[in-house]
């Protein structure tokens, strides 16, 4: 497949030399001129999500028109799987057809497609300065000390709290600034006790509190090389199991199936706490009647795991550069947006609500404002400090395929399995699946 695309790769080039004009893809919508360099005037993007992922692709699309008011920027919405599907479709092909100039991947894939397809991504280590992003962001969107993805929004976590409820067991928010996840879960029992409401809302189909359970400790899925399952040693893996399993026995979890929900658990105030990303935010303040009613703590840490902290991750992604024609103009819009753009992170906080993981930015006024809703709380600049002291895993090459695993296994677990037998059996199967 390499020894294909290089081929393709040398043929464009012999193109472009032999003729003024680039007869570079119009699958891409790009027109190029001669003497060498990149005219493109016109990019494409693909990213899901209109009201985030896409808002902000279109401030920075805003932004970057007085630098080069020539280039059309045209963003095309795909939900998430069906980039996917298309990404593989298109790449395993060998052929660059139909593909966009930039697209948006979630930090758990982007290993997935960087290794698979190492000739199909642009470099772009000299487009952005990767000191000036938060190094849990890096280890997603690089290989063999190249960056090949400028990172977007921070998958940072937090506790996000009633505090009317928590009054009625007798905590207040300055209770929850150091705790373990067993006090998280004693905590709750005693808020269901005196107000009826559930502690937390949980889908057995999604481990996400896992995930956040185990970067905390600095540890992942996998080995550090990204690829070799780590599941029976993993010492994070078998408290977050334990942990779970308290938490489904305390009687303060309130299930849910899908994200509407899941919202709705907390909208109507059935559901009096949620540690997840910030990304969260939007969803919490949809319902104007609690107002003034939340406030976000640190996420809890693993009782007995060394090296766990109150910062974890979830979700989160960046914006790749494919190696297709007009990569340099997409290289280049990256770079003076998405790359070091600090009046463009404000406009994210306050148009879009979402945090980016660029540091310079974090001193911005937008990031040091009281949140009303939260009672004043400067969240954002709690979510910048939080950011910076994520552990940096390797999400590696098969996050989601071990992941269905675990999820029938911790049934096994809740339905009485040994924990030791759940584990090295996942080890097994994951052993298995992904060689």
């Amino acid at each position: 497949m390499k020894k294909l695309i290089g081929l393709l790769v040398i043929c464009v080039l012999v193109l472009s030399a032999c003729s003024s004009k680039s007869n570079d893809t119009a699958d891409n919508g790009n027109s190029s001129g001669g003497n060498g360099g990149d005219k493109a005037s016109k990019i494409t993007v693909w990213a899901w999500d209109p009201n985030f992922n896409i808002k902000a692709m279109n401030l920075a699309k805003d932004a970057y028109a007085a630098k080069d008011p020539n280039l059309t920027v045209d963003i095309i919405e795909n939900a998430q799987n069906d980039i996917v599907q298309k990404l593989n479709t298109g790449m395993s092909s060998g052929t660059t057809k139909g593909l966009p100039n930039i697209v948006l991947i979630e930090d758990y894939r982007a290993q997935s497609f960087l290794q698979a397809y190492p000739d199909m991504f642009y470099d772009l280590s000299g487009s952005i300065k990767a000191e000036d992003f938060a190094d849990y962001k890096l280890g997603p969107t690089s290989v063999d000390g190249k960056h090949y993805g400028v990172p977007f929004d921070s998958g940072v976590a937090g506790l996000y709290v009633r505090t009317d409820y928590l009054e009625q067991a007798g905590y207040k928010i300055s209770d929850l600034q150091d705790i373990t996840w067993d006090q998280y879960i004693e905590i709750g029992k005693k808020v269901k006790a005196a107000t009826g409401k559930d502690w937390i809302s949980l889908d057995p189909n999604d481990l996400g509190v896992i995930r956040m359970m185990i970067q905390s400790a600095g540890l992942w899925y996998l080995d550090a090389d990204g690829k070799t399952p780590n599941i029976a040693n993993n010492a994070a893996m078998k408290e977050a199991f334990e942990v779970y399993k308290k938490l489904m026995g305390a009687n303060i979890v309130k299930t849910h199936s899908d994200w509407s929900s899941l919202v709705a658990n907390y909208n109507t105030g059935a559901v009096a706490s949620i540690p997840t990303g910030n990304w969260f935010t939007p969803s919490i303040t949809a319902e104007a009647s609690q107002s003034g009613k939340w406030a976000i703590a640190p996420m809890p840490k693993l009782a007995k795991t060394p090296n766990s902290v109150h910062a974890t991750s979830i979700g989160g992604s960046s914006w790749y550069v494919l190696n297709v024609p007009g990569k340099e103009k997409a290289a280049a819009f990256l770079k003076d947006t998405f790359g070091s753009d600090v009046d463009l992170y404000q406009k994210f906080v306050t148009d879009v609500g979402a945090i980016g993981t660029y540091k310079p930015a974090a001193s911005g006024e937008a990031f040091s404002a009281a949140n009303e809703f939260f009672g004043g709380q400067k969240i954002v600049s709690d979510f910048a400090n939080w950011t910076t002291k994520i552990p940096n895993v390797n999400y590696g090459l098969h996050t989601y395929a071990i992941e269905d695993i675990l999820i029938v296994e911790i049934q096994n677990f809740l339905n009485g399995k040994p924990l030791d037998d759940v584990l090295k059996d996942a080890q097994s199967q994951a052993d298995a699946q992904v060689k």
